[in-house]
């Protein structure tokens, strides 16, 4: 039993015991007179053992409970055992009970406390622990500054861990990486790629964590430029051994829009592809229109021995819903079980988009009321965005009722209702929505377009003057509108939602933020080159067929990715057929 102990001590000993075994080496710590010293290791070994290798966290605290003088180790050890359990909550008050009957707090503890924070997304905890540990002068602790990073930045306070990051004294690779992957996180892609090109600067060399939240950075922007830098350093530092960095440059160049450089990467790959390789390019297909190949790849997937699991359903049906494959659809969803993935809201949901876009909006409102569960709100939208689509408002106005009852106060429901008036110039319901929008405090979400332009992101919001070049913006649009008139554009005034006079309706669709992101593009590159735009919103129809034509008039290929998909307009046409 002694050297069985002296292993468990000895640096990096992990041996694993049992049940019986370990109730034998307390047996033994007792009668050697070691568990009740002030401290001591084996005791503390003990509690780690109960805590964490067995799990049995209620023995390891009534075993806790029996030292009359617990040492620091010994609380830590509890501690950590809250954190893998399924209430990691529990750990702030063993905290809080430390503190107040020693004060022997050290930095693991802090530590530990944090990373529970991390799981549960407690933010207020993580405050008060940050308070103590600048109290104790424990932040000069690399690790534990480390540690603050990634937890302000899980629980969304980018500003505190960029704050703490900032006074770090000494920083190290870990600590770099969890900002850079807070900022891509935390919707500050721009902010994250400055971080990562600063780590570089100040001589410190990026790891595989380093170029995934890089290259989520790119993907979040379109920024193919510096996505495909980062590409190429990841091959000369032979990174792309590891099947999540080429999981994450292949999410990079399809949401950048360019899906076959993505499949080159993974018919490329010299590593193990794993199921979430496989996801990864189904979706990337699903994206970009390409059902047909979704599926093939789909079913490539199974001959090669990778068992599909919900999300890759949740890919291929979403490729089947852009492709407008209904019966294909519903082929996949009905063998989902036959393969044990039992479905569930999310493909129910897509299963009702899928006749939505259609048109069989009866068929699914039938898949809803069949449902085994109750839909949630995503599903009610999903329903009510194809109401809007085909104009019926019997099933939107129904639809809308049932989010009220849910308690839904999207701005994107009362959009959506507002849309399916206005489309059929019922300007007192229109008006009607926005009342309740107002006393609702529901505000609109801004339509955002981002483009690329000499390794420079430009944002655009509707009818926005703040870029330095707008004038020249402007002056470009109004040759626009001209030459599309003489190809027969007639504006699409039903998307604008106020009941106001035509030729003002005409100005607000003139100046939606993808129009006037796309007009920048035609000023500030080269002919010839491709125009690649990121919006936060789905596109409307207005901006569908205006840039369809300009695609035409100017001989340009121009790459829109919206909220949902991507739209590959080329001499008067779009990869998604007009079908979205």
């Amino acid at each position: 039993m002694a050297c069985l102990l002296d292993s468990l001590l000895s640096k990096g000993g992990t041996l694993s015991l049992s049940l019986s075994q370990t109730k034998q080496l307390q047996a033994y710590i007792i009668t050697t007179g070691q568990f009740q010293l002030p401290i001591s290791p084996p005791r503390s070994k003990l509690l780690e053992l109960y805590a964490l290798s067995l799990g049995n966290l209620s023995l390891a605290i009534f075993t806790f409970s029996q030292v009359c003088t617990p040492s620091t180790n010994d609380w830590n050890a509890i501690i950590r055992g809250f954190i893998q359990s399924p209430n990691p909550v529990n750990s702030f008050a063993w905290y809080k009970t430390m503190i107040s009957k020693t004060r022997r707090v050290d930095a693991l503890t802090c530590s530990f406390v944090l990373k529970a924070c991390a799981r549960v997304l407690a933010r207020l905890e993580s405050i008060q622990i940050h308070t103590h540990i600048v109290r104790k002068g424990l932040l000069a602790d690399a690790l534990l500054g480390t540690t603050l990073v990634d937890v302000y930045a899980k629980v969304g306070d980018i500003d505190s861990a960029e704050k703490v990051f900032d006074e770090m004294v000494k920083r190290d690779v870990a600590s770099w990486n969890a900002l850079i992957y807070g900022f891509a996180q935390g919707s500050k892609p721009t902010e994250a790629l400055n971080l990562f090109k600063r780590m570089e600067i100040d001589g410190f060399k990026p790891n595989g964590v380093s170029v995934v939240g890089a290259l989520s950075a790119c993907a979040q922007l379109g920024a193919l430029k510096e996505g495909e830098k980062i590409h190429g350093y990841i091959k000369d530092e032979r990174l792309d051994m590891s099947a999540q960095v080429c999981n994450v440059v292949m999410d990079m160049y399809a949401k950048c829009g360019f899906v076959d450089k993505a499949f080159l990467v993974f018919e490329r790959m010299s590593c193990k592809k794993d199921i979430i390789t496989w996801n990864t390019m189904i979706m990337a297909f699903a994206m970009h229109g390409d059902g047909h190949k979704a599926i093939e790849l789909f079913e490539k997937m199974g001959q090669s021995g990778v068992r599909p699991d919900d999300v890759t359903y949740l890919a291929v049906l979403s490729a089947c819903n852009h492709g407008g494959l209904v019966e294909e659809g519903f082929r996949l969803f009905n063998s989902m079980k036959r393969c044990g993935v039992k479905p569930n809201v999310k493909h129910y949901g897509s299963v009702v988009d899928l006749l939505g876009r259609a048109g069989r909006l009866h068929e699914a409102c039938d898949i809803v009321n069949s449902m085994p569960m109750a839909p949630d709100a995503v599903l009610w939208q999903t329903l009510l965005g194809a109401s809007k689509t085909h104009r019926n408002v019997e099933i939107a106005e129904t639809v809308s009722r049932k989010l009220v009852e849910m308690g839904s106060n999207h701005c994107g429901d009362f959009v959506l209702l507002s849309n399916v008036y206005a489309a059929r110039e019922r300007w007192a319901d229109v008006g009607r929505v926005r009342e309740a929008m107002k006393n609702r405090d529901v505000k609109k979400v801004p339509g955002i377009s981002y483009i690329e332009g000499n390794g420079v992101i430009h944002k655009f919001y509707n009818a926005d003057k703040s870029h330095e070049s707008w004038r020249e913006i402007y002056a470009k649009l109004d040759e626009i509108r001209f030459k599309i008139k003489e190809y027969g554009y007639v504006a699409e005034t039903s998307f604008v939602l106020h009941d106001i006079v035509e030729e003002d309706k005409e100005n607000v669709l003139c100046h939606h933020s993808e129009k006037l992101a796309v007009t920048f593009g035609l000023i500030s590159t080269s002919e010839g080159t491709p125009i690649r735009v990121i919006k936060n919103l789905r596109i409307c129809g207005d901006c569908h067929f205006v840039i369809k034509l300009i695609s035409k008039i100017y001989d340009r290929e121009i790459i829109v990715r919206d909220r949902v998909r991507f739209h590959r307009f080329k001499e008067g046409f779009c990869s998604c057929r007009d079908y979205w």
